[in-house]
C-alpha cells in the first residue's frame, strides 16, 4: 500500500505541473491588463489620480511586483525576426503592435526605431502648446479640440498594426498639420520624422526571418517561476504557498480571501454529502433487495420526483415558506450570522456559535442535500443489485449465512467501489461551492466568489479557483483509488 501511495504520488507530479502551467497560461492570456485593473482598484481605495506621478510609480511597483518585466518562461520559441525582450515594454497594446509589426515585416531594428521616434512624437503631442496663441486666431475650445484630436490620433498609432490604419492615420495628421500649419509649426517635423520612419519599416521588409525558429534560455528569473515559488525580492510567496496575487475588485490577497469563504463552502459540501450518503446508501441497499417490491417502486418515483426538482427553485421555495415573517418564520433567510450578536471569540465548535449560526445552514444544507438522494440511490440499487447476482452471494446463502449477514457483510463492500468513487468529487466540489445556492442564501463561501469574479472580470480568483480545483480532483482521485483496497479485498496494489 506504502508503494502504491508514493508511485502514485510521483504520478499526479506531472500532473499538477500541467495543472498550473494552465493557470499561468490562463493568468498570461486574460483580456484585462493586470496592472491598469490593480492600480485602478488601490487608485479607488486611495483617491488617487489616474494621471498623478504617484499612480505612475503605482503602475512601476505594481508591474515589477507582478514580474511582467521578465520573460515569460525558463525559454523562448519563436524566429530570429523577433525580439527576445519585447516584454519589458511597459504597456500591453504596445506589446501586441510590435509583435504583429514584426509578424508582418521581420525587420525589428526598423520597428523599434519607428517605435522610439512614434513615443517621442507622442510624448511632444501630449505636452504640445503654440509659441504664440494670439495670431492662431482660434478661441480656446476650438484650440482644445484640434489639439486633443490630434494628441489622440497620435495615440491611437502606438495600439494599431494595419498598414492601411497606419496610413490613414498619418494621412489624417498631415492634412490637420496643413490645414492648421501656424498652430503645428512647432510638430511638422516629428511627424515628418514618423513618416520617414514608417516608410523604412515597409522598404525593408525582410519576411523570410520570421520562417526561421530561435530558441532562447532566459534563465530561472522569469514571471512563472514567480508566479510558482515566489520570490523575496518582489514580496511574492508563489501559487506553491498559495499566494494567488491580489483580487482586481478590493485590491485583497486572494489567498486571505479564500481562506476566509473556503469554510463556508467545505461545511456546506461536507455535511450535505455525509446527509446523502447516509440516507442514500441504506435507501439503495433496501430497494436493491426489494427489488420490483412496492417499496422499491414508490421510493424511485420519490427521488426522481425530487431530483427533477431545479436547486433554485427547492431554495427559493425554502426561504419562502420557513424564512418568511408571512409565514413561517423559523429560520434566517440570509447570511450565515447576525453581526450585532455574533462574537468573533467563540471558539470554532463553542455551544454558543453553534446555536447562533445553525438557523443560518438548516435550509441551504437541505437545498444542497436533496438532489443527491435520487443519483446516490439509484447508483447504490443498481451496483447491489449486480452483486447480488453474483456466484459468490450464491455460496454465501448456500452455506446457511443469514440473509442479513450476506447483504451487509459479502455484498456491501464490493456494490460500494461505485459510491467510493463518486466520493472523490467532494474535494473540487468544495472549492467550487455552490454559485446559485451560495448566492440565493447569501452565504459568503466559493461559490459567491467564483460569481462574483466572473461579473468582475478578476482574473487572479478564477486563476486560483482553477488551480486549486485541479490540485483537489487529484487528491480526491488518489483518496478513492485508496479507499478502494478497504472496501474490495481482491483489490491489491502490491506487485504478486
Amino acid at each position: 500500500m506504502g508503494k502504491y501511495i508514493l508511485k502514485r504520488i510521483l504520478l499526479f507530479i506531472p500532473t499538477l505541473i500541467v495543472i498550473s502551467l494552465l493557470a499561468f497560461i490562463i493568468s498570461l492570456n486574460s483580456p484585462t491588463d493586470p496592472v491598469e485593473k490593480l492600480v485602478q482598484s488601490a487608485a479607488n481605495d486611495s483617491d488617487l489620480n489616474a494621471e498623478s506621478s504617484a499612480t505612475e510609480k503605482l503602475r512601476f511597483e505594481v508591474r515589477k511586483r507582478l514580474g511582467l518585466d521578465l520573460p515569460v518562461f525558463y525559454i523562448s520559441l519563436g524566429s530570429i525576426a523577433e525580439c527576445d525582450t519585447l516584454y519589458r515594454v511597459a504597456d500591453r497594446s504596445h506589446q501586441d503592435m510590435l509583435s504583429k509589426l514584426t509578424s508582418q515585416y521581420g525587420n525589428w531594428s526598423y520597428i523599434e526605431s519607428y517605435y522610439h521616434t512614434l513615443l517621442t512624437y507622442s510624448i511632444k503631442s501630449d505636452a504640445y502648446k503654440p509659441d504664440s496663441i494670439s495670431k492662431i486666431g482660434y478661441t480656446k475650445n476650438q484650440l482644445n479640440n484640434i489639439l486633443n484630436e490630434t494628441s489622440l490620433n497620435v495615440r491611437n498609432l502606438l495600439e494599431i498594426s494595419d498598414d492601411i490604419r497606419i496610413v490613414a492615420t498619418i494621412k489624417s495628421l498631415r492634412k490637420s498639420y496643413s490645414e492648421n500649419s501656424i498652430l503645428f509649426e512647432g510638430l511638422s517635423k516629428e511627424l515628418g520624422a514618423l513618416e520617414t520612419a514608417y516608410e523604412q519599416v515597409k522598404n525593408n521588409s525582410k519576411k523570410w526571418k520570421i520562417f526561421i525558429p530561435n530558441f532562447t534560455w532566459n534563465g530561472m528569473d522569469n514571471q512563472y517561476n514567480l508566479w510558482l515559488f515566489g520570490s523575496k525580492k518582489r514580496n511574492r510567496l508563489g501559487v506553491i504557498r498559495g499566494d494567488f496575487g491580489s483580487s482586481y475588485i478590493d485590491n485583497k490577497p486572494v489567498g486571505q480571501k479564500m481562506k476566509e469563504m473556503f469554510p463556508y463552502s467545505f461545511f456546506l459540501v461536507v455535511v450535505s454529502i455525509i446527509l446523502a450518503y447516509f440516507i442514500s446508501i441504506p435507501l439503495g441497499i433496501y430497494s436493491a433487495y426489494k427489488k420490483g417490491a412496492l417499496f422499491d417502486n414508490v421510493s424511485s418515483v420519490v427521488v426522481f420526483m425530487l431530483y427533477s426538482l431545479p436547486s433554485f427553485f427547492v431554495a427559493t421555495w425554502l426561504l419562502y415558506k420557513f424564512a418568511n415573517p408571512d409565514n413561517y418564520w423559523w429560520f434566517h433567510p440570509n447570511g450565515v450570522k447576525d453581526p450585532d450578536t455574533y462574537n468573533n471569540d467563540w471558539g470554532f465548535l463553542s455551544l454558543d456559535k453553534i446555536r447562533h449560526q445553525a438557523p443560518y445552514f438548516v435550509l441551504p444544507i437541505i437545498a444542497f442535500t436533496y438532489s443527491s438522494f435520487a443519483f446516490i440511490s439509484r447508483i447504490m440499487r443498481v451496483s447491489m443489485i449486480d452483486v447480488m447476482a453474483s456466484d459468490y452471494i450464491r455460496t454465501a446463502r448456500a452455506k446457511g449465512l443469514s440473509e442479513k449477514r450476506v447483504v451487509l457483510k459479502h455484498a456491501l463492500k464490493n456494490a460500494l467501489l461505485p459510491i467510493i468513487t463518486m466520493f472523490s468529487n467532494i474535494f473540487p466540489a468544495a472549492i467550487g461551492g455552490s454559485v446559485i445556492l451560495e448566492t440565493i442564501f447569501g452565504i459568503p463561501g466559493m461559490g459567491s466568489a467564483i460569481y462574483e469574479a466572473v461579473l468582475g472580470v478578476d482574473i487572479p480568483m478564477i486563476v486560483a479557483v482553477f488551480t486549486l480545483t485541479g490540485v483537489l480532483t487529484v487528491i480526491g482521485y488518489l483518496s478513492s483509488d485508496i479507499l478502494y483496497v478497504f472496501a474490495d479485498p481482491r483489490i491489491s496494489y502490491e506487485k504478486k
